[in-house]
């Protein structure tokens, strides 16, 4: 497993994100019960194992866990990006609408518009063949925010300086490959923000950028919240990240969510002993040089049948229960749940 990666302010206490929000009467996103089965080879693969998740107006929510944990695979599910190639169950609210019971035409106007997504290369979701400003105008007309192509182009451009772009004329009128990768990543998150979406998802979107511009891009997720009051739901394998941006964290398994709570509780005190483990791994400045604390064994393939615990095979912990009975996610602290019955025993009153 590559090891997650560390910040001095991440070494050790984990600080809560400033200016979290205060909670909120309800939730912007519920996730109940999602699970994502894709058929491959004439077998069902069970991708995402009953997901449960919320995050509520003006918050931030990180789904953390190593590449192949299925974190991924669940926010392109909630937005039903993969159409009839795979089968969900379970339910995503969104306002008053669950958008499992949509059609597919339904999801498209929601799409964009209510719940949009920020891609992890925006090189794959920006056309290299048009200016990036006629692409945020496009949106910006697709969904009706505007009126009309001048209405279109003055707005492009003040969603291009809202996320911090210098000169928006000159950047509105060049083309993608002619922009560095975090101003590329900028205009991904003005395109993903420029109808003002309830909810914003985003896959890994400082994975390709060096450490100075992928500062710069968490902090301009923060102070769009603190803009446009948007729900954040990120997903990273970074726990320096994690920390930086969340208000809460959900920690992801093989397709289901071992851990979740607070970020300062879930990264100071973890209660699972796979959240431990990715704490471990972190190079910290007392490592000796060439030696990191990886995780042994590796994570299960995906569809892989489990009768018990999914990290029951690379756990310090396990017992023989642990391979025969499944864990259910349940309270350990206030706002705080693990599913790890050895490390979290109930003692009986």
């Amino acid at each position: 497993m590559t090891s997650p990666t560390e910040t001095p302010e991440t070494s050790g206490a984990a600080p809560s994100r400033p200016g979290a929000p205060a909670p909120t009467a309800g939730p912007a996103l519920e996730v109940t019960g999602l699970t994502t089965t894709f058929s491959r080879g004439g077998r069902q693969v069970l991708a995402v194992r009953g997901v449960d998740v919320s995050v509520g107006a003006g918050e931030s929510l990180v789904l953390l866990g190593e590449s192949g944990s299925g974190k991924s695979v669940t926010i392109r599910s909630i937005l039903r990006l993969y159409g009839s190639s795979a089968r969900h169950t379970g339910s995503v609210v969104l306002g008053d609408q669950d958008l499992m019971r949509l059609d597919a035409a339904a999801v498209r106007a929601v799409r964009g518009r209510t719940l949009a997504m920020v891609p992890q290369d925006p090189n794959g979701s920006l056309d290299p063949l048009r200016p990036v400003g006629r692409q945020l105008e496009q949106v910006l007309r697709l969904h009706g925010v505007v009126a009309d192509r001048k209405a279109a182009r003055a707005r492009a451009l003040e969603l291009l300086a809202l996320v911090g772009i210098p000169s928006p004329p000159r950047v509105a009128a060049s083309h993608p490959h002619e922009l560095s990768g975090g101003m590329r990543q900028r205009v991904a998150i003005a395109i993903a923000v420029a109808c003002d979406p309830a909810v914003l998802l985003a896959d890994e979107p400082t994975t390709a950028l060096d450490v100075t511009v992928q500062s710069q891009i968490l902090d301009l997720f923060g102070d769009l919240q603190e803009r446009l009051g948007t729900a954040l739901l990120l997903v990273t394998h970074d726990v320096s990240v994690a920390a930086d941006v969340a208000d809460r964290v959900a920690v992801m398994y093989a397709g289901s969510i071992v851990e979740e709570g607070p970020a300062r509780e879930v990264l100071e005190n973890p209660r699972h002993p796979y959240t431990q483990a990715l704490l471990d791994a972190i190079p910290r400045p007392t490592s000796e040089r060439g030696h990191l604390k990886a995780i042994p064994g590796s994570p299960p393939v995906a569809g892989t049948d489990f009768h018990g615990c999914s990290f029951a095979d690379r756990c310090a912990l396990a017992q023989e229960s642990c391979r025969t009975q499944p864990p259910a996610l349940l309270p350990v602290a206030d706002g705080h749940r693990a599913a790890c019955p050895v490390a979290n025993p109930v003692v009986a009153a």
